[in-house]
């Protein structure tokens, strides 16, 4: 029997990219939530920069919760599509008597 050789693969492949630990598609949304946040936040109402980046921490967050389908819905387990099965048919009627 010959010799098995594997074959290297690029580890990358198959990943989405990323820009350090942050997924690169997630970075044009946060920005506009951020810079959202800090003209509603910091210039109309006037809050300090301390709420403005909490306000922009939870938009971040919100959004990341939202809109990765791998990471957080992906989770779940759906739910199983109906599929037909066959079984002779037998009376519930019948099955009572039984027990």
């Amino acid at each position: 029997m010959s010799e098995q050789r594997f074959r290297t693969v690029n580890r990358i492949l198959g990943e989405r990219p990323k820009l350090g630990p942050f997924p690169a598609d997630q970075i044009f949304p946060w920005t506009l939530i951020a810079v959202g946040n800090v003209f509603v936040f910091n210039y109309l109402l006037q809050t300090s920069w301390l709420a403005t980046g909490l306000a922009i921490a939870w938009g971040w967050a919100s959004w990341w919760t939202i809109s990765t389908n791998r990471d957080f819905f992906g989770k779940f387990v759906a739910t199983p599509r109906i599929s037909r099965g066959y079984m002779k048919y037998q009376s519930v009627q019948q099955k009572r008597g039984e027990e």
